[in-house]
């Protein structure tokens, strides 16, 4: 599957155009069915429904499991690293791995789940979190793991949304020098969950909890009652894999469905020729199985790959700002994949930090979130890649499933701040604000996919008719991603930020991406965010807030030299009314910055901000609120 040259790439990607049937059915013959497909796409966006594989039998726990058993037993599956470096980290093999994922089914078993239940998953980043989304696969359960950061409101919010039957979580996680009490934040949500029938405990921080003997069990104990064969069940390709809440920067989080057959195939191939992942590599993507990269680039498509994947419990800066690159020598890893938004903040620290590391086995780069400012990817390239590693730029989403546009190391050219190419299978196009598809090679407009790819998301669940409004109204006969982008002479994507986000000022349509662009270009500067606010004569006035370097004095003078790259690179229209600076910004888990949180605050609006909790660092917004203009 793996495509491994330029030339290759060429071709495969015209094949994938011309006729995508037969491209798509080359790559599934390649993986374990029970049955095969009658036919390989069915689909129409008017309604919008798409089906791939049509009538395939799988279990995609046997493509990630039980195929690698006789050649790939004893090979490590899964390594394990702990939050704290002075605990062990755990080595995993194949066979361990599908022992204990047949084990936990069969708890899953014993307490009521079965076919087409759907199962919570509120847990740390530890082997078992893997092994208990595997396990729900394995008995044809649908899994939807929610991030462990979350609170207790907006858990509760997916446990209805998606009527769980069964919750799995833990007495508490340790991230960095903090321990979180999980259990004590699901029985809160439990409160106003009339669907959870039981909660199964995982002991991981041994704290004391509180115990509802009619409801909770110990995972450890119901491990004890049962053996490790459990056959799997037997799944239609179209059957639902899993439902995955987007983190609902604005409105009620939205559950896509994922579905098995596509899905597989889609990430075990982008996976394989994006990061060119060769047998006995060790691949660690620093995400949490929380979310779509954990899914995807964790769990199914590196096992599905064969492949030796890492876990990790921990956070960039604990004990010091050096474990990644210690994790990455103790390991040997040589594939490195992880946010710009972790870039950022350790780019803000001594190099030594890294130097006092042996990253020798690097091969690849990559990063995952929001596209990577050229600084930041700078920075990545000379001191972690050490000028020798390509940097795979992924751009994608939750709803996409897999990476849609992006180089594949060392096989196509890598551009910084560009996404690049798009992988085989994928059909970008721009489009200008009536839907016309822009022809020009050169251009910038609203992006969108002309042909369905195997892993898009079939469905919000419970809500067909808002899925078809958000993704397939407002340009028909495409899947509308809501971000725009630009392409140049050579067909690189580049990825110019959300489409919603332009505010009119003085009657010019002004795309904030571009600003922050600029602003970020300040030698001073690591990152920006603009908005808009009303402004008496200008009907939106732009606030920006600025977070500058360690030791740099934050004055008057540092305010005119931001608002004159600002004239100078886009023009004096685009110049901020207001210079907020900050020590950091609201942001997702998935790295996206909470713009309607900004826009709040720049409006004088803080009456209302929402569930601030879900935030990756909920502590800047009353910082923000605190120094406001």
């Amino acid at each position: 599957m793996r495509i491994n040259s330029y030339q290759e790439y060429k071709e495969v990607y015209q094949k994938s155009v011309e006729n995508p049937s037969e491209f798509w059915n080359s790559i599934a013959e390649q993986f374990v069915w029970r049955k095969k497909w009658d036919k390989v796409l069915e689909y129409d966006w008017s309604k919008p429904s798409t089906k791939w594989f049509l009538n395939a039998k799988l279990n995609i726990t046997e493509n990630c499991l039980d195929r690698h058993l006789k050649d790939k037993g004893d090979q490590i599956a899964i390594i394990w690293e702990p939050n704290d470096p002075k605990e062990d980290a755990k080595h995993i093999s194949y066979k361990e791995l599908h022992s204990q994922v047949c084990a936990f089914a069969n708890v899953l078993k014993n307490n009521g789940v079965t076919k087409g239940d759907r199962v919570c998953i509120y847990m740390p980043m530890v082997a078992e979190l893997a092994v208990a989304v595997l396990a729900c696969a394995r008995i044809g359960a649908i899994h939807s793991v929610v991030f462990a950061g979350f609170s207790s409101t907006a858990l509760a919010a997916r446990i209805n949304d998606a009527t769980c039957k069964v919750l799995l979580t833990a007495d508490g996680s340790f991230r960095g020098n903090k321990i979180t009490p999980l259990k004590d934040i699901a029985d809160e949500a439990l409160k106003t969950c009339p669907s959870i029938e039981k909660t199964i405990v995982y002991q991981r921080t041994q704290q004391e909890i509180s115990w509802n003997p009619s409801l909770d069990v110990w995972w450890h104990e119901e491990l004890e009652k049962v053996d490790n064969h459990c056959p799997a069940e037997e799944m239609d390709s179209e059957d639902m894999l899993f439902i995955l809440y987007t983190s609902g920067s604005t409105g009620k989080p939205k559950g896509m469905v994922h579905t098995c057959g596509g899905y597989m195939v889609y990430t075990a191939y982008s996976f394989q020729n994006v990061f060119q992942y060769k047998q006995g590599d060790i691949y660690w993507c620093t995400a949490d199985i929380g979310w779509i990269t954990g899914h995807s680039y964790i769990v199914y498509g590196p096992l599905s790959s064969g492949a030796t994947t890492v876990m990790f419990e921990g956070v960039p800066s604990y004990p010091d700002f050096g474990r990644f690159w210690e994790v990455c020598e103790k390991h040997k890893v040589n594939q490195f994949y992880t946010a710009p938004t972790a870039i950022r903040a350790l780019a803000k620290h001594p190099t030594e930090l890294i130097d006092k590391y042996d990253l020798s086995d690097l091969k690849v780069l990559g990063t995952v979130g929001e596209p990577i400012n050229e600084e930041a990817w700078h920075w990545y390239d000379d001191y972690v890649g050490k000028n020798k590693c390509p940097i795979v730029d992924t751009w994608w989403q939750t709803e996409t499933g897999g990476m849609m546009i992006s180089s594949l190391a060392g096989i196509t050219e890598d551009k910084p701040t560009f996404a690049t190419l798009p992988l085989p299978g994928i059909q970008p196009v721009l489009l200008d604000h009536d839907g016309t598809e822009i022809s020009e090679t050169k251009a910038e407009g609203i992006l969108a996919i002309k042909h369905p790819w195997p892993s898009l998301a079939r469905t919000i669940y419970g809500d067909h008719e808002r899925y078809k409004n958000v993704y397939f109204s407002a340009y028909p006969d495409h899947y509308f991603p809501g971000d725009g982008a630009l392409r140049d002479e050579n067909g690189n994507y580049r990825i110019t930020g959300r489409v919603d986000d332009v505010v009119i000022v003085s009657g010019h349509n002004l795309g904030t991406a571009p600003i922050e662009n600029a602003i970020n270009e300040h030698e001073k500067v690591v990152e920006s965010a603009v908005v808009g606010f009303p402004h008496d004569i200008k009907g939106n006035a732009l606030y920006a807030y600025v977070i500058t370097y360690d030791g740099v004095e934050e004055n008057d003078q540092l305010i005119k030299e931001v608002r004159e790259v600002v004239s100078n690179t886009i023009g004096p229209i685009a110049k901020p009314d207001k210079i907020q600076f900050v020590k950091g910004l609201p942001k997702t888990r998935s790295g996206k910055i909470m713009r309607r949180i900004l826009r709040k605050v720049a409006s004088n609006d803080i009456s209302n901000l929402g569930d601030v909790s879900t935030l990756l660092n909920p502590e800047v917004v009353e910082d923000i609120i605190e120094n406001k203009l």
